[in-house]
């Protein structure tokens, strides 16, 4: 069968991997349309580094976050434009969204917009583009932070009780903006997420012509660098690259129980 590789997907994958348009439509079509398939053999190829970001953040809007009384709640609402994402009626909605989710201790986004989807469509008409609450995360814990980058980055991030030191916890928040972790601690890799990077980092040993036992080092060196650059806890600080997330958690008698980070736009599973 036919494959058809649009010009609108090849700009897709351009835009993920950075790769030229004829290696991309290459890849799409020994891929059969494939996007993540073709993202990986890219990689194994080498036409794209194990670090280069793979999220394409398109969408417009911003993020609010917000906690009280150790419940955190944070939002991505979406709207077309730059433009609408900063003015009042749409910052005002956002504010609204949040406020209620708080006070009314709700957690799911299903009933958020059920609430809200009269607002939401006047809005629509107010500001001439299509407005969408994109999701929503709530946590209740025993010591809950709320932070935002701007208005593209929050973060969520619940510690434990004794955790009393406000400033480190504010600090390990923006740690988690700028470092992207996905997971709590290398345990909690999954092993579906760590097999797709061992595929491909035997496909990349194999143009090193070393020995079978050296290759075997390097992959397994390679493997440790990935898991403990995607876990939150095995993360150098940020504000102390000597030290890992866990050394300072340690320093303060303090553990994360769990976090959330939202990027405005960012393709999530």
């Amino acid at each position: 069968m036919k494959i058809n590789v649009t010009a609108s997907l090849i700009k897709k994958l351009r835009s993920r991997t950075g790769a030229g348009f004829l290696e991309c439509k290459r890849a799409l079509l020994e891929s059969k349309g494939d996007i993540e398939l073709s993202i990986d053999n890219l990689r194994k190829l080498g036409k794209m580094s194990a670090e280069k970001k793979i999220n394409n953040i398109t969408n417009q809007g911003a993020i609010f976050s917000r906690t009280e009384d150790n419940v955190g709640v944070m939002l991505e609402l979406n709207c077309e434009t730059d433009f609408v994402s900063k003015d009042d009626l749409f910052i005002s909605f956002g504010k609204e969204i949040i406020l209620t989710a708080l006070k009314e201790k709700i957690d799911d986004i299903k009933q958020l917009k059920n609430i809200f989807e009269e607002k939401r469509t006047s809005l629509i008409f107010k500001v001439g583009e299509n407005i969408n609450i994109r999701r929503f995360c709530f946590i209740k814990g025993e010591n809950v932070l709320s932070y935002v980058h701007g208005v593209r980055i929050g973060v969520l991030v619940n510690a434990n009780s004794d955790f009393n030191n406000n400033k480190i916890l504010k600090n390990i928040a923006m740690h988690i903006a700028a470092s992207k972790p996905q997971y709590l601690h290398p345990k909690d890799v999954s092993d579906s997420v760590f097999q797709r990077e061992y595929q491909i980092q035997l496909e990349l040993a194999k143009n090193l012509n070393k020995p079978s036992n050296i290759l075997n080092k390097i992959i397994d060196g390679r493997m440790n660098k990935f898991v403990n650059s995607i876990s939150l806890t095995s993360q150098s600080f940020i504000m102390d690259s000597n030290k890992t997330v866990k050394d300072i958690l340690n320093e303060h008698n303090g553990h994360i129980k769990s976090f959330f980070r939202f990027e405005l736009g960012e393709i999530v599973s």
